[in-house]
């Protein structure tokens, strides 16, 4: 390494303007995406399996219009938490099939934790935020026009 200074320009996605800054920000708004759906989903597949094996995991509700047996709102998060995981897992190899499932998911996570509201209120409000992220992280980005894809290859 020599002492000069590089005369190369430095860019910093700080320093990035008009739609390429954003379109970066997009990109790894929708990796992002693709890993909390991930982690998402393992969770749901334990709240799923807490639900299901134990059925005294979780309070009991009386007077509640979505009221299910604890058991069926077992089954509901572990096959809801596994498909999120799966959908996750698409998005991060850069499958546009897995960014249409993924927003369909993430809707239908969303949906299934405002009804699990009085069970896990706090979880259920963090859960409906991650939703919410997701469905504008993999709505905004679009890789196949600007070039900022995040897929094999390409980051």
């Amino acid at each position: 390494m020599s002492g000069t200074p590089s005369t190369a320009p430095r860019t910093t996605p700080s320093s990035s303007s008009g739609s390429n800054g954003r379109n970066a920000w997009a990109a790894g708004g929708t990796m992002f995406a693709g890993v909390l759906m991930i982690v998402n989903g393992i969770f749901g597949i334990f709240e799923g399996i807490a639900g299901i094996a134990h059925n005294h995991v979780y309070a009991r509700v009386d007077h509640y219009v979505f009221k299910f047996n604890l058991t069926t709102w077992g089954w509901i998060h572990l096959i809801v938490g596994l498909l999120v995981a799966i959908a996750g897992a698409a998005i991060l190899k850069g499958s546009t099939a897995g960014r249409i499932v993924g927003i369909a998911l993430a809707a239908l996570s969303v949906i299934a934790h405002f009804m699990w509201l009085p069970y896990q209120p706090v979880w259920s409000l963090i859960a409906i935020a991650i939703g919410v992220f997701v469905i504008w992280a993999l709505c905004t980005d679009h890789p196949a026009r600007t070039g900022t894809g995040y897929g094999p290859g390409r980051m």
